[in-house]
């Protein structure tokens, strides 16, 4: 993990995301803490992600999520080279949906 983004304000930042007991809250807190752009790029993301996981071209995944070829290009770096969180919540995720 990057020194970098490790701080006491994201460790509060992220102690206060651990405290949401339900996807209400989710909304009611990131409403309250991102703008709707900052929102919608990072569900974007997590978008690209997925089909990145599932094999799409890049080219499907402009078209269907609006992403630009950087956007996708560096999701996918940080799925290659990353820390592996992306995976970790996938797993996790799939795990849920099975159960």
């Amino acid at each position: 993990m990057s020194k970098k983004i490790r701080t006491e304000a994201v460790d509060y930042l992220f102690d206060a995301i651990l405290s949401l007991q339900d996807k209400e809250e989710c909304y009611t807190f990131f409403e309250d803490i991102c703008t709707i752009n900052e929102l919608l790029s990072l569900s974007q993301r997590f978008e690209v992600a997925k089909m990145l996981r599932e094999k799409k071209t890049y080219l499907e995944i402009a078209e269907k999520t609006g992403a630009s070829t950087a956007t996708i290009s560096r999701v996918n770096r940080s799925l290659n080279y990353g820390n592996d969180g992306y995976d970790m919540v996938f797993r996790r995720l799939e795990s849920k949906k099975e159960n």
